[in-house]
């Protein structure tokens, strides 16, 4: 989609067509629940999405750029903030313990759906949420929401040199699984994935 045509999508979403604002929700509520489903876990990705776009309606006159990068990056700052309030909320009001932890492996199908992509979508998701959380969530936004390194330092709170050695870190520790899960199965030499910026 190019600048203009965004642009010209952006503006009837914003005067209240709806099948412009279908098109924006078709085109980013997968990279959302799968963000979500990486930083807060699968089974509570669907919900902190719906809360996501609540936030999203409200507040999308006061939206302003021209790109699709940048509502993108604007979608999945309110995102990791519904994430951040259910946090809080939890914490001042602690749930009841369960006997058995959910698999979230599992509920990740729910999230991205039933087919050998979605089982190899679901396997990375997991590898990812394997991270220390701050490198899973800017592995998430980079490769995932597909920010680049000023937009995730912007909504993680972090200098760009910052996300730039978590990335890194998170990569490594990512190929160094991958290697070791690669071994068992006589694969030598793996290549981790690249990030640029």
């Amino acid at each position: 989609m190019t600048t203009s045509e965004f642009a010209d999508l952006l503006r009837d979403a914003q005067r209240g067509d709806e099948l412009a604002f279908n098109t924006l929700f078709r085109q980013n509520q997968p990279i959302v629940l799968k963000y979500l489903a990486t930083i807060a876990g699968a089974a509570a990705a669907e919900d902190l999405a719906a809360d996501t776009w609540v936030s999203v309606v409200r507040d999308l006159g006061r939206f302003s750029g021209d790109e699709p990068a940048a509502f993108r990056a604007w979608v999945l700052s309110i995102a990791r903030r519904r994430w951040i309030d259910d946090v809080r909320r939890r914490t001042r009001r602690p749930e009841a313990l369960v006997d058995v932890i959910p698999d979230v492996t599992a509920a990740a199908e729910d999230v991205v759906g039933a087919s050998e992509t979605a089982a190899g979508t679901r396997w990375a998701l997991g590898l990812i949420s394997s991270l220390p959380p701050d490198q899973a969530e800017v592995i998430a936004l980079r490769v995932i929401g597909d920010l680049d390194v000023h937009e995730t330092a912007r909504i993680v709170g972090k200098k760009p040199g910052a996300v730039r050695v978590l990335a890194h870190r998170g990569l490594r520790r990512l190929a160094e699984q991958l290697g070791a899960d690669q071994a068992n199965v006589g694969v030598t030499n793996p290549v981790p994935p690249a990030i640029d910026n």
